[in-house]
């Protein structure tokens, strides 16, 4: 009988022990799994970012309109490449639950400081600048809903109204892009700006944010705190960012991602810290007689040393790795499903991350009862028999 056989005899010794304990670590690693992925998912839009591209909102907050006119006056700036802008729309299909990431966008200049990110054929760009009507929509979302080119789909707004009451804008289909990484969801729609412009009932002439390029990275600050300046004494004042920066702002909306996360798995394997060390220090407690009978037949101290940290470390990496691989499968499956909003990935990061917490779980609740195993004399085994 080798070492290895004698662990897993020990640890599978009491069934529902060994169920329990095990179910417990795999509940804390699917956990972790799950909440770094999504957190990475959440990062994505910031790590991801064009160095050269800045985005311009209003310095109040970023769901304050800017005025249109101020696209020019930006892309005629030096250090300014190309400008655009973009406007929230809030859009949706039939039902709210249906929700699509929608902009009012200008074709052109959208297509010119985006044109690294959407993937799709040239016949398609120039029908989508051509038709008034027309929008470019992700793959993801027109497999979701099962749009082609030249459908005439009605999206509905819950912002924008027309005068004749209705939030509904029809459109044409002229474009299904994809993403140029797949880090990056294909899950949006870009509609005319001058189409919703010209219907809408309020916020004529206003927009949402101000996306630009500038020549080189290395002028990004310059060219921000230019624009911030020229605007400053205006009613509606700037704030400029760094694509990264202002991606990561949506994200801080929602609270602190991270420490939330942290906070939440932290617990979690304080908790089976607790669980895992109390079950392998009352299992060597057990045993203590049968670790003298071991001792008596030959076994060194370091051997036994070894084996008690060992079925520390069998628990740890069978109901670790259960749990990773559980979140790895949960994750995929998410991952492809059409629509899905985020792009969630599993990344090595995450695997090395769970790796080395199943190294930790393992050292700290096998150490004390190891080294207990390791100093326990024949005379005090024998005594508690």
């Amino acid at each position: 009988m080798t070492h290895g056989t004698l662990i897993w005899k020990n640890l599978t010794r009491y069934r529902l022990r060994f169920f329990l304990t095990t179910f417990a670590i795999f509940i804390a690693f699917f956990l972790f799994g799950i909440l770094q992925s999504f957190d990475k998912a959440l990062d994505a839009g910031a790590e991801l970012a064009a160095d050269d591209r800045l985005v311009v909102s209003n310095r109040i907050n970023f769901t304050q309109p800017l005025p249109i006119a101020y696209v020019d006056r930006i892309r005629s700036m030096d250090g300014v490449l190309h400008a655009t802008h973009q406007s929230w729309l809030g859009s949706y299909y039939q039902e709210q639950r249906n929700f699509i990431f929608g902009f009012a966008v200008d074709p052109e200049s959208f297509l010119a400081v985006y044109q690294d990110d959407v993937v799709l054929p040239a016949e398609q760009i120039d029908a989508f600048i051509k038709d008034r009507r027309g929008v470019l929509v992700g793959a993801d979302t027109a497999e979701t809903y099962g749009w082609a080119l030249g459908d005439l789909v009605p999206i509905s707004s819950n912002i924008w109204q027309q005068a004749d009451g209705s939030k509904v804008w029809d459109v044409v289909i002229k474009g299904i892009f994809k993403s140029s990484r797949d880090e990056l969801p294909a899950n949006g729609l870009y509609m005319h700006y001058d189409y919703l412009n010209e219907a809408r009932t309020f916020g004529k002439d206003f927009t949402g944010t101000v996306a630009l390029t500038t020549t080189d990275p290395a002028l990004n600050d310059q060219v921000a705190q230019a624009i911030d300046f020229r605007f400053q004494n205006s009613a509606y004042a700037t704030e400029t960012r760094t694509e990264a920066a202002f991606n990561r702002s949506f994200v801080d909306q929602l609270g602190n991602i991270g420490l939330i996360i942290s906070s939440v798995v932290g617990a979690a394997l304080f908790t089976i810290l607790i669980i895992v060390g109390n079950t392998m220090a009352l299992s060597i407690r057990e045993r203590t007689s049968e670790i003298g009978v071991m001792k008596a037949l030959g076994f060194r101290a370091s051997t036994v040393f070894s084996m008690v940290l060992g079925e520390a470390f069998g628990l740890a990496f069978f109901g670790g790795l259960i749990g990773t691989i559980t979140a790895w499968g949960l994750v995929e499956i998410a991952r492809n499903i059409p629509g899905f909003p985020f792009v969630l990935g599993f990344p090595t990061s995450v695997w090395l991350q769970a790796f080395g917490l199943m190294v930790v779980l393992g050292v700290l609740t096998g150490l004390f009862p190891a080294w207990n195993a390791y100093r326990l004399k024949l005379s005090t085994a024998f005594a508690r028999v």
